[in-house]
């Protein structure tokens, strides 16, 4: 297995793997998420793809398939009020292949973002997890990572 930035070639892959997560999303909350639907067109995809401050990584089998893959995006907050300038690596979204788990796979994916991430003089990674996902939680949490914050609701209808 490779891990690498993400090429035009793995746009199937990736595709079918965003489905995974909006499937896992839509049925713990259909009141958030749609079902049955793309969350980037191809156009999206591939210019996320292109972009220097969003990387994607992708771990690929011998074969080339596309295994599991991480979408990352770089933040900063030049000249706000009240937060420090850090630059951060925030994980956007983290999928690995539902036939592929349980193989460390997600592990080295995590891994080799905090690697990139400390090439890249990241103050630190942040990421964050719906609820409704317990095993991302758990995965998260056998990482290493704790809570920074909170998001809470209250629904009303």
């Amino acid at each position: 297995m490779e891990i690498a930035r993400a090429q035009e070639r793995d746009m199937a892959g990736i595709n079918r793997l965003l489905c995974q997560v909006l499937t896992v999303h839509h049925n713990g909350r259909p009141d958030l998420f749609k079902g049955n639907v793309k969350k980037y067109t191809d156009g999206e995809l591939l210019e996320i793809l292109r972009d220097d401050g969003k990387p994607v990584f992708v771990a690929r089998d011998e074969e080339g398939n596309v295994l599991g893959y991480a979408f990352c995006i770089f933040r900063r907050h030049p000249d706000d009020n009240i937060l420090t300038d850090i630059k951060t690596l925030y994980i956007d979204d983290l999928c690995v292949d539902e036939a592929s788990r349980g193989q460390k796979i997600g592990r080295r994916l995590y891994e080799y973002v905090l690697d990139f991430a400390r090439r890249e003089d990241c103050y630190n990674v942040t990421l964050n997890v719906w609820e409704c996902n317990p095993g991302a939680k758990r995965f998260y949490e056998k990482c290493g990572l704790v809570p920074q914050k909170t998001g809470m609701e209250t629904i009303l209808r």
